[in-house]
């Protein structure tokens, strides 16, 4: 059974890939030991798929080489994969900080890039394990199939209920590609037991800015029953490493908004003061924490400063995460210095291509992920796409 490329992995970047060689001509076999094609599609927000961001741009990644999303992401753009979801007809719209979904459904997505891999003629093998790969004489085997072409789309370790594995990098270390080593990203962070009084707040929501070093992001945040999550957290936590502190701003221009209680209304507490900002449960630990008892007209400046202090700089230092279990994606990968940023194609190895997830490239939580998936997965297409008549 021969074909021009074996694509492994049916997920967002090996659809796109797939579609893109074989509308181009070649002989495109996919496959996926999963039951379905495109899985984390189907459960990506909140089943509706946020599927790019208008924001994107390599900025919003993070890899050892800071440089490498740049070529695939300004080769084909958010704009790109806009239109093609727009020519098939599928309702979208523009959420907070310009996440894009599906009116519908995400099976809508897939259901499109399974239609572009029949335009092209794609022969798509579910539940297939993919066994020992071989490599000889110019042609890769598996699974009983030859082709010169390899593209591993087979993602990273995050989300294993979904049948996520690290096969990627042991294909790649397989084939002398080195791997900077993985680590749950877009993840929920634990707390230890002198945070409990904020786990025993599990529920409660509120705008905050996290901090982690020099990252910082203003979105909501939520307190667990381990530790934290909500969007902010999750963005932090893809830059966070075991022993940093994560700092949160509870309310913004704290010291003004305290001054201004005190003015306004000199016979509240620090309790009610901060109830006005923040939720009811939340204003309580926090009231608690802080310790100032008497009624903000008998306070100074200087008490006020401190619990100011207190509510633009809260800081936890994280026990770890909650692991590949809970994490969105993974921060690390296959090196991309074994990679041409062009192609994606394996600089020691013609013929191996590399693309989504399994690349050390990962994006903030919105869509990006979704969008780098597209990006290189058009990337490794064109390039074969490019290389077959020659």
């Amino acid at each position: 059974m021969k074909y021009d490329v074996i694509v492994l992995g049916a997920g967002a970047a090996g659809l796109m890939a797939a579609s893109i060689a074989g509308q181009a001509g070649a002989r495109v076999l996919l496959l996926d030991h999963a039951d379905k094609a495109g899985k984390k599609i189907l459960i990506s927000g909140g089943g509706r798929c946020n599927f790019t961001n208008m924001r994107t741009g390599p900025e919003c990644f993070l890899s050892e080489n800071p440089h490498f999303s740049k070529s695939a992401l300004a080769r084909y753009t958010q704009w790109d994969f806009l239109a093609l979801v727009e020519r098939y007809g599928i309702a979208w719209h523009e959420k907070t900080l310009g996440q894009l979904f599906c009116d519908g459904s995400a099976r809508q997505i897939v259901a499109m890039l399974l239609e572009e891999c029949a335009r092209g003629g794609v022969d798509i093998r579910l539940s297939t394990q993919i066994g020992e790969i071989g490599h000889g004489d110019g042609l890769f085997r598996v699974a009983g199939a030859t082709a010169a072409k390899l593209v591993i789309a087979t993602g990273g370790p995050s989300i294993p209920k979904m049948g996520a594995t690290g096969i990627a990098y042991q294909i790649a270390q397989r084939f002398g590609l080195t791997v900077v080593p993985p680590r749950p990203a877009l993840v929920p962070l634990t707390l230890g037991p002198d945070a409990q009084a904020f786990r025993d707040i599990s529920g409660v929501s509120s705008p905050i800015t996290a901090r982690v070093g020099t990252a910082s992001f203003t979105e909501a945040g939520l307190f667990t029953h381990r530790g934290l999550s909500g969007p902010a957290i999750l963005q932090v936590s893809s830059y966070w490493t075991p022993g940093e502190p994560v700092v949160l701003t509870l309310v913004d221009n704290a010291l003004e908004v305290l001054r201004e209680a005190r003015r306004r209304a000199p016979r509240t507490r620090l309790r009610s003061a901060l109830s006005e900002h923040l939720p009811n449960r939340l204003a309580e630990v926090l009231s608690a924490r802080i310790g100032l008892a008497k009624e903000l007209g008998n306070s100074s400046d200087a008490d006020l400063e401190r619990a100011a202090g207190y509510l633009s700089q809260l800081t936890f230092h994280p026990t770890g995460t909650e692991g590949f279990a809970k994490a969105e994606v993974t921060v690390g990968g296959i090196s991309t210095e074994a990679l041409s940023s062009r192609t994606m194609e394996a600089k020691n190895l013609p013929g191996l291509y590399v693309i989504g997830e399994a690349v050390d490239v990962t994006g903030w939580l919105g869509g990006y992920n979704f969008q780098w998936a597209w990006s290189s997965g058009w990337a490794a297409g064109t390039a074969i796409a490019e290389g077959l008549g020659g």
